[in-house]
């Protein structure tokens, strides 16, 4: 018996030999589809292949494809586990030619594998056509199937379409008939929804083109789409007619029963069907970067997850118990998916925290939930309030409640959920109206409420197409925008960074099949990503889908000052202790700044301990992690908050650097661990470089550092060496011998300035310490007043000290001319400042030379003045002072 591995590389085994290339599946976030939240078909990695858009260098392709239908149109999630073949989680085996064969070999491609490869009985096969298909009826007839296995379908079940206009073209299907002993019908007939004829394998002929008239031409490159499930076609060849019997999924239950103590096969075997099933979704979505959430779609995987959790619950476990299922996920598919092994930590720590901190709460809603149900009457649905009230207070997703209720035979009142939740938003909008946001934020309210949240994709990508769900200029919603207007795009999906946590908003290109926009700058408001720039080329309008390009070089520049921001942080903690706290920060594309928590300027010897120790931890090249977490569990971790941010009730956590056993914590700890939902580099060696510029003050008891990474700099640095070149060829000296050359430099002007001002003093005090103004007794007082040129204020201190130890007790004052105004200084020796005060002195002298004021010490003060040519009247009023005649 094949396992469905043996099955998938047979497949893919068949079309290489044909010449086909083996693609690897795509990832389940679409990159190249705005309408899709899940890959769902093996076509959707190569839509613009089919419309001509992108050229591969091969066109012929095979792959299995992983896919998820768990939400919005194609949504299984409901039947998962009560069924046969639904599942959340799929593989699609495709085949698929661009431009290249057609039906006369595509169909033959299928019919050989099913009847020679796999060995199906080929008198058990069926094919349908499109009704007017006469030329895929008559291939079929060729290789084999009798007329009367041929039905021709007239409805939309035999012709595809990829939208309203654009490529189409017709079906073929292949069914497996079971047999007589299951009920149903040949497709087409009455009882076509039973069980006995299972289609295995569709062909989508993509050979015409639909226009909005209806009208439709023949595609200039006409195309190959088909998919088969792997699940089925395993089931069929493993002799099963339920694909939860197949050898992969019955791997899946019994690693369930084990775990849960319980039989797979008893009265909990719808149980562990929703948990097989539901371990390959949520597993194959973290490994591919939807990390569970509120919104979009990793509210999805959260729905996904918390219903798994439930089936556990009902049967009977008391811890976690997905994340032990993960290893055996892994045996099974991590062959043929390596992007399962590789993110199976992740997978495991993710599942264990949402489903340790799903059980707090799922046993008091289902309480509520029996106490409800104990108030009503046989058979009566549950009020849509208390449905609401357990999605509102315990985070149970509608469907969760009505699957609950479907195992107890009742079902939910929807109409009276809508008005709760219809109820609720109202309040939320009268809540907004009055906190204070500005009038023009109003249309941000309305279009979160209308299309709900911007998703952001830019944790994974720079690029990725998304569809204009708004235009808006001056707060009010347009339909378009042409070349050279202003305006703000919001999309369902986006790459852009919006504005927050110190980082600036990324900027690069929004493109139409109209038109384009350069967005200049992306902030946030209600969840909205609000993209703002101006259109450069043609027209954009509402609806369109779009691709958006984030600017590579400046993106790179950010996330690498803002991941250099989270190592200075730890450094400086390190270095000057636990009271450095973030106090605000900013992380651009040419500098990052960092405030802290700090009471005194840092040391030079601090600044070097910390320079060095970050560019430690960038060569280290360790990768940065990120993990979802609740606050508290962040918190308990050792997570630093950042100032001013406000966190939900989940976190991101991003840690990077490994201790060497050096510092706090052993080795082989995490250096740096932060709550933070920022963008940063994939490994600590992508910041490159960093260099610290220096600190300052900012405010009271905060010091803010600013520094530069990466090329910035590289360039600061060799700016630097060049200057350092400029001066040692200037010194005409060794770089390694500038500094102590500009210290001699320094201690020979100084020299110069100290000979330079003593010679200064001598001429101003007459040419020596013998010559000088005699002094004069005013009230038995010795006074010596000096009017001098060519000394600046600063010299006169040591000329009042010469005067004061020519005259050896008594006052002197001195009034220097500065270039028309004046400086003055007063001196009173030791032994007479009981009984006089050089500041009063002093004052009276600047008050004659046009000043005021003055101060100094009661034997030495200084003031100026504005006019220099009354030195006179200004001795006269020291005079007046010291006379007591003032």
């Amino acid at each position: 018996m094949p396992s469905l591995n043996d099955i998938r590389s047979t497949f893919l085994t068949y079309f290489e030999r044909n010449d086909h290339r083996i693609v690897p599946s795509s990832p389940l976030v679409p990159r190249n589809d705005p309408t899709l939240m899940f890959a769902n078909s093996g076509m959707v990695q190569f839509k613009n292949c089919f419309t001509g858009v992108e050229k591969r260098d091969y066109v012929r392709a095979t792959t299995a494809q992983k896919c998820v239908r768990a939400g919005g149109k194609h949504n299984d999630l409901d039947n998962v586990g009560y069924t046969a073949r639904h599942h959340t989680f799929f593989e699609m085996l495709g085949n698929f030619s661009f431009g290249d064969y057609f039906k006369p070999e595509a169909i033959p491609f299928a019919y050989n594998l099913i009847t020679g490869d796999f060995g199906i009985d080929k008198n058990r096969l069926y094919a349908t056509v499109y009704h007017t298909d006469d030329e895929a009826f008559e291939i079929w007839k060729k290789v084999g199937i009798p007329e009367s296995r041929i039905i021709r379908i007239a409805t939309s079940d035999n012709f595809w379409q990829m939208g309203p206009t654009g490529p189409c073209g017709p079906c073929t299907e292949i069914f497996y008939d079971h047999g007589d002993h299951i009920w149903g019908g040949p497709p087409g007939s009455a009882e076509e929804d039973g069980d006995r004829f299972i289609e295995i394998w569709n062909i989508v002929f993509m050979q015409n083109e639909q226009f909005e008239d209806g009208s439709m031409r023949a595609l200039d490159m006409q195309s190959i789409d088909t998919g088969m499930g792997l699940e089925r076609i395993g089931a069929l060849l493993q002799g099963k007619h339920d694909n939860y019997d197949t050898d992969l999924m019955r791997a899946l239950i019994e690693a369930s029963a084990h775990a849960t103590s319980s039989d797979p096969d008893g009265p909990g075997k719808v149980h562990h069907r929703v948990i097989a099933d539901h371990l390959r979704s949520t597993s194959f979505l973290i490994a591919d970067g939807v990390m569970p959430s509120n919104e979009g779609r990793g509210y999805v995987l959260r729905r996904i997850m918390r219903r798994a959790m439930r089936h556990a619950h009902m049967l009977g476990a008391q811890d976690p118990v997905m994340y032990r299922l993960v290893p055996a996920l892994v045996r099974q598919m991590g062959a043929a998916y390596p992007e399962l092994t590789r993110a199976q930590p992740l997978i495991e720590e993710t599942l264990k925290l949402e489903e340790t901190r799903f059980k707090q709460t799922l046993d008091r809603g289902l309480r509520l939930l029996d106490d409800e149900l104990g108030g009503l009457g046989e058979g009566q649905p549950l009020p849509g309030a208390a449905a609401f009230k357990l999605y509102d207070t315990y985070g149970f997703p509608l469907d969760l409640t009505q699957d609950a209720l479907r195992e107890k035979g009742r079902e939910v009142d929807v109409q009276g959920f809508d008005a709760a939740m219809a109820e609720q938003k109202a309040k939320a909008r009268a809540a907004w109206a009055g906190s204070g946001e500005t009038k023009d934020a109003q249309i941000w309210f309305d279009l979160a409420e209308k299309h709900g949240p911007s998703e952001f994709l830019g944790y994974d990508t720079e690029t990725a197409e998304g569809q204009i769900t708004a235009l808006v200029r001056e707060g009010a919603e347009i339909g378009s925008a042409k070349e050279g207007e202003a305006v703000q795009v919001v999309v369902n999906q986006t790459p852009f960074y919006a504005e927050s946590g110190g980082q600036v908003g990324d900027t690069g290109l929004i493109r139409t099949d109209t038109g384009m926009v350069r967005v200049s700058d992306t902030k946030k408001s209600g969840g909205v990503f609000i993209h703002i720039g101006e259109v450069t080329e043609g027209q954009i309008a509402r609806g369109q889908p779009a691709k958006l390009e984030v600017g590579h070089k400046r993106r790179t520049a950010i996330r690498a000052n803002h991941s250099a921001t989270h190592l200075l942080h730890e450094a400086l903690r390190r270095a000057l202790g636990d009271h450095v706290a973030q106090r605000g920060s900013l992380n651009a594309e040419d500098r990052l700044r960092f405030d802290f928590s700090h009471s005194k300027a840092m040391a030079a010897e601090e600044l070097a301990v910390v320079s060095a120790e970050v560019n430690d931890f960038i060569r280290q090249n360790t990768p940065v992690e990120t993990r979802i977490m609740t606050p508290d569990d962040a918190r308990a971790l050792g997570a630093q908050a950042l100032f001013g941010e406000k966190y939900g009730d989940e976190v991101r956590v991003v840690s990077m650097g490994l201790l060497n056993g050096s510092g706090k914590g052993a080795e082989g700890d995490t250096y740096s661990l932060e709550l933070c939902g920022g963008t940063h580099v994939a490994r600590t060696g992508d910041i490159g470089a960093f260099v610290l510029l220096g600190d300052s003050a900012s405010s009271a008891g905060v010091r803010r550092i600013e520094a530069l990474t990466g090329q910035a700099a590289l360039d600061h640095l060799s700016g630097q060496a060049a200057r350092l070149a400029e001066i040692a060829a200037a010194l005409k000296a060794q770089p390694a011998e500038v500094v102590e050359r500009v210290k001699a430099l320094i201690d020979d002007r100084k020299a110069l300035s100290n000979e330079i001002a003593q010679l200064r003093r001598e001429v101003a005090m007459g040419g020596g310490a013998a010559a000088g103004p005699e002094a004069k007794d005013i009230a038995g007082v010795k006074f010596i007043a000096q009017s001098v040129q060519g000394v600046s204020g600063k010299d006169l201190p040591a000329l009042v000290d010469e005067l004061k130890a020519r005259v050896g007790s008594g006052a002197v004052l001195v009034v220097a001319d500065t270039g028309g105004k004046a400086a003055v200084a007063a001196g009173v020796t030791a032994d007479l400042t009981g009984r006089l005060s050089a500041v009063e002195i002093v004052k009276a002298a600047a008050a004659a030379l046009g000043g005021k004021g003055g101060g100094g010490r009661p034997d030495m003060a200084q003031a100026g003045g504005a006019d220099a040519s009354k030195a006179e009247d200004a001795i006269k009023a020291a005079e007046a002072v010291i006379g007591g005649t003032a």
